[in-house]
């Protein structure tokens, strides 16, 4: 009954914003007639947007086309037609990170931001959403890593002894940074007995960088990485340098190979039971395999804490309108229309949604208990989006995974490597 209130609250608020729309046409299509859209999608995204769409077309007419494309053919398919000034879309979903880089091609949204909306969006989402002043996208789907445990490990009277008396404290899903390395490195063992340890605490992901990202923001850090309204480069300041050796203290908890680790590897060191715990994107929770070892021995809870307080980097999809479609009207319906029945999402495969009422509306719910840890670490204050920069990409893939490669290795200087990282930064955004 609550998700049915949030939602029909919902569509109260975008029908008006609909409406308002409806009248601010910009030439070409007939709308309200039965037409056609094409959304372009990466992935995943389809399976999200598929209940909305449907319910869409029956209740408009229009037919909603979905088109599916890969991660990096959908950034090069937006950005060039963009760039051309011609679109054979009319709505697409856009990673948060490509926002700055598109928002001179798509049209502002600024109408469908109304304060209920906003009050209904996490903070965080609301700015990413805003570049040069203008709102050019709308949140349509969001994420955040969330504490991963094993429940047979936590739950074993055995260990929990063990703990206490090792510890002086209860074993119990870690909140900071101490307990999270004190649980790691008590979890990580030979319990075989041939000399190899065949289970570790945690893992450290060397070649991907978001994680990273987060600790810097459970460090206290409030302009990660890089200040984009002056351009200062902040990457070599105390928070950072503070969440790069916590980061790194994790490695003698953790598998080798760390450089070479990333979302898929650490996802399936998990499943086989090769760690007792992981900080892993909150929708996987649903998506364990039934030959999983550690199917229904999975436990969540929001994101640890560092001295800022619990923090995770939002992973946000928005739908944008390219200014170069003729249907204008009819698009910014559908995106309206979306973030009115935002709640159909939770029963897809990824189970993403962006509304704080949709992710509320779960509380107690079997099957979604992550949805209460990914709504604390995205309501935590610390929590913090990657900067608003069209040359996040560009640095993501020149800096930040690279320099990460060579902190998780033996003998690293991590003062050293993120002074130059800073100099690398400076030199992209100059």
């Amino acid at each position: 009954m609550k998700l049915r209130r949030t939602a029909i609250a919902g569509i109260a608020v975008a029908t008006s914003v609909i409406l308002a729309v409806a009248g601010c046409g910009a030439g070409g299509s007939s709308e309200g007639a039965a037409g056609k859209l094409t959304v372009l999608v990466e992935g995943g995204g389809k399976a999200e947007l598929q209940p909305v769409a449907d319910l869409y077309q029956k209740e408009t007419g229009t037919t909603v086309e979905l088109v599916e494309l890969p991660y990096d053919g959908l950034y090069d398919r937006i950005q060039t037609e963009l760039g051309s000034g011609k679109t054979s879309f009319d709505v697409a979903a856009v990673d948060a990170i490509w926002l700055s880089a598109f928002s001179g091609g798509v049209s502002p949204l600024d109408d469908l931001f109304t304060d209920d909306v906003k009050r209904d969006l996490f903070p965080g989402l609301v700015t990413e959403a805003q570049v040069g002043g203008s709102y050019v996208g709308m949140p349509v789907w969001t994420n955040s890593e969330i504490l991963y445990y094993r429940t047979d490990l936590f739950g074993d009277p055995k260990e929990k002894a063990a703990f206490q008396a090792k510890y002086g404290y209860p074993l119990v899903p870690p909140t900071t940074w101490k307990q999270y390395k004190d649980v790691a490195e008590f979890f990580t063992r030979d319990t075989n007995g041939d000399g190899q340890t065949d289970i570790y605490g945690t893992d450290v992901k060397g070649a991907v960088e978001t994680e990273w990202l987060a600790t810097v923001a459970q460090a206290g850090e409030k302009t990660m990485v890089l200040d984009p309204a002056s351009g200062d480069v902040t990457i070599d300041d105390a928070d950072h340098l503070a969440a790069l050796n916590f980061y790194t203290s994790l490695l003698p908890s953790a598998p080798p190979g760390a450089a070479q680790l990333d979302w898929a590897g650490s996802q399936n060191l998990f499943y086989q039971g090769k760690l007792a715990m992981m900080r892993f994107w909150g929708h996987a929770y649903t998506q364990t395999p039934d030959n999983a070892a550690v199917k229904g021995k999975i436990g969540v809870a929001p994101m640890i804490a560092g001295p800022g307080g619990i923090a995770g980097v939002p992973g946000a999809w928005y739908l944008s309108v390219p200014k170069a479609t003729t249907k204008q009207a009819e698009a910014k319906k559908f995106v309206a229309f979306a973030y009115a029945h935002n709640d159909l999402s939770i029963k897809t495969s990824l189970g993403l949604v962006a509304r704080i009422s949709a992710f509320e509306s779960q509380a107690g719910v079997a099957g979604h208990e992550n949805y209460p840890a990914i709504l604390a670490t995205l309501k935590s204050p610390a929590t913090a989006a990657r900067p608003a920069t069209p040359k996040w990409q560009e640095i993501v893939t020149s800096v930040l995974t690279p320099m990460l490669q060579k902190a998780v290795a033996k003998g690293a200087d991590n003062a050293a490597l993120l002074k130059q990282a800073k100099t690398q930064i400076e030199a992209i955004v100059k």
